[in-house]
């Protein structure tokens, strides 16, 4: 069984600083990657940042050069720096992993999600 914790989401003005966190726990054998997710109700979720074990990280257009994605702890772990936030940028904000645990093959998992709103 694998768990994602997330936390770091709040109330943030225009301009400010959040960063979200993800820690892994469970029975993981390895990560191979660990990203940031966002969801608007009523739209698709969309990636927003994505590191993997290899060390590349893409992320997308509306985020470039006002977020960062680093992973910790043996990978297990992975944080998002959040700069210049922006009224768009408020969504619910979902950590996910490409996980392999024994006996089994790599799946995905996700964390339950932390609010993150800024206000304009």
């Amino acid at each position: 069984q694998v768990h994602l914790m997330e936390s770091g989401g709040g109330l943030v003005q225009a301009g400010g600083s959040l960063t979200l966190a993800c820690a892994a726990s469970g029975s993981i054998i390895r990560t191979y990657s660990m990203a940031w997710y966002r969801e608007v109700p009523g739209n698709q979720r969309e990636l927003v940042a994505i590191k993997r074990d290899s060390g590349t990280a893409n992320y997308a257009d509306s985020v470039k050069g006002r977020f960062t994605i680093s992973r910790l702890n043996a990978n297990n772990a992975v944080t998002l720096q959040m700069n210049s936030l922006k009224p768009e940028d408020t969504a619910v904000y979902f950590c996910n992993a490409l996980i392999r645990v024994p006996a089994g093959s790599a799946d995905y998992y996700w964390g339950q999600g932390t609010q993150v709103t800024v206000s304009s």
